[in-house]
Formats: C-alpha cells, sequence, structure tokens
C-alpha cells in the first residue's frame, strides 16, 4: 500500500458496515472495500453494490477479495454467522492482518474463531458494539479484548472509533456485552407483550398509570412506542445475539431458558424487512 495509507475490509456490510464506512470516507488515508453474501445473487447485487460505491467503498466479490492487501478487517455479520465467517477467513488472512470481530457472538464463539483467526498468523481481536450505531456511528462505544486489543485501539481511535480495550483474553467483552443484553432486549421484549396486552384488553390507561406511579420518572408510552419499533426494526439481529445470551449462560452453567424465550419474542415482534433488490 502507497504511503501510510491504510486498507480497510469489512465481511458482511449491512447497517454496521455501512454506517463505518459513511464516517471513514472522509479520512483520506483510508481504503475500504466490502464483501456481503448480497452479492452473490443476482437479484440483490447490483442494488448492494450500488449501496456501497455511495458511502465510497469498493464492493467486492469475495471475502477474500476484499481482504487482500487490507491491514485491518472488520467482521460485521450476523451473530449465528460470526465463527462460520472467521474459520473460512483463516484460509486466506495473513500474518501482519487484524481481524476485529464485531459480532453480538458469545464469548465461547469469540474464543472458536480466534483460534481459527490466529492459525492463519493473524491477529484476533473481539469487538462488543455497545449502543445503536446509527447515530454515533464509528464513535459508538466498543469494548475490545485479545493481545492486540490495545493496539487496534490507538489505530482505530485515531481515525475517530472510541474502542476501549478491556482485556488481553478473548470472551471478556462479549461477557460485558450480553449480559447488559439480557437486560436490555428482556425489556424490550417485555414491554412489547405488555403494551400489545394492554391494549387488547382496553386497559392502557391504567396500566401505564400504574406503571408511572411506581416509576414515575419514565414515559411509559413513549417508551412502549420506542421499544416497539426496535423491535420491529431489528428483531431478527436482536434475536440472533439472545441466542448468543443463551449460549453463554450455558457456557456458565446458567439456565438460558429466559434469553432463549427473548430471543423468540425478538424474532416474533421483527418487522419483515423489503427485498433490497427493489429499493432505489
Amino acid at each position: 500500500m502507497p504511503g501510510n495509507t491504510l486498507k480497510i475490509a469489512f465481511i458482511g456490510f449491512g447497517e454496521v458496515g455501512t454506517r463505518f464506512a459513511s464516517d471513514l470516507r472522509a479520512r483520506p488515508e483510508v481504503t475500504i472495500a466490502a464483501y456481503d453474501i448480497l452479492t452473490d445473487s443476482p437479484e440483490t447485487a447490483p442494488a448492494w453494490q450500488a449501496k456501497a460505491r455511495s458511502v465510497g467503498v469498493a464492493p467486492v466479490d469475495s471475502a477474500a477479495a476484499a481482504c487482500a492487501g487490507a491491514g485491518i478487517i472488520i467482521s460485521a455479520v450476523t451473530a449465528s454467522q460470526a465463527e462460520n465467517v472467521a474459520t473460512t477467513s483463516a484460509n486466506y488472512l495473513k500474518s501482519g492482518q487484524v481481524f476485529f470481530d464485531v459480532n453480538s457472538a458469545s464469548p465461547g464463539t469469540k474464543q472458536r474463531a480466534s483460534a481459527a483467526v490466529t492459525a492463519s498468523g493473524a491477529a484476533y481481536v473481539e469487538g462488543a458494539v455497545m449502543a445503536p450505531v446509527l447515530k454515533p456511528g464509528i464513535a459508538v462505544p466498543i469494548l475490545a479484548g485479545g493481545p492486540l486489543a490495545g493496539e487496534l485501539a490507538v489505530r482505530l481511535n485515531a481515525l475517530g472509533f472510541a474502542i476501549d480495550p478491556v482485556a488481553e483474553e478473548i470472551g471478556r467483552a462479549s461477557s460485558m456485552k450480553l449480559c447488559r443484553s439480557i437486560i436490555i432486549k428482556g425489556l424490550e421484549a417485555l414491554m412489547v407483550d405488555c403494551a400489545r396486552a394492554s391494549k387488547a384488553a382496553n386497559v392502557e390507561a391504567e396500566v401505564f398509570g400504574s406503571l408511572a406511579a411506581t416509576f414515575p420518572s419514565i414515559d411509559w408510552p413513549a417508551l412502549a412506542e420506542n421499544m416497539a419499533e426496535r423491535v420491529a426494526t431489528h428483531g431478527k439481529r436482536r434475536s440472533d445475539e439472545m441466542a448468543e445470551a443463551a449460549a453463554m449462560l450455558a457456557e456458565l452453567g446458567i439456565h438460558p431458558g429466559l434469553a432463549a424465550a427473548v430471543s423468540e419474542a425478538q424474532l416474533r415482534g421483527a418487522r419483515k424487512k423489503p427485498d433490497l433488490a427493489i429499493l432505489k
């Protein structure tokens, strides 16, 4: 790479990749390539490629092509695919590259992914994104773990990221994320069911009034509306994340039933996404 140019590759280019790339394109020292599974289908590839180019990203037709010559590879896929992507990527990663796994996966998943990547000679850093990315973009708080977490934080924070290296071992950052998610995603699922039941029974005013008397600092109708929209918009991704939280609980010897139920509720409330190929 010429001069001090840094190539960043994204494997998976959904909400996280698109938002991060939108911020990074303002940095002249950064070039970006991306691969997404949508490019594998003739029906979805054109719209996805156009979206990538609109944020200054070179779309490529394989993960291997995206990673070729990249200093940092950011894996931003669904939680259910995180380990598979890491294992597959190990076939073409090289020494000197850093694989930054920001997927919401269980500590055990991250540890297996790390083992696969480091066997290739590349470095693995786990990332735990601690808030929605839409508004803050690359400034969203991210916890990082791994022997190179501190070094990666220095490199990416200089570009505008907000990465906090919390551990050298793999799994701690993900544990912090998923333990928190049990509350956040669980509250969303509870609030959606409470609001739906209250409306169906025609007792919304009484229920929200009672909740306000117990917790007067919360605007319950507004919270119910906000959480319903979160679940409708992001329920599939949140469902995958809570399935990983259930896996974490099982790894810890704790009954995973509650987290699994939240995963099911999040998926049940998810709004069906439009076909990317028909979007303008």
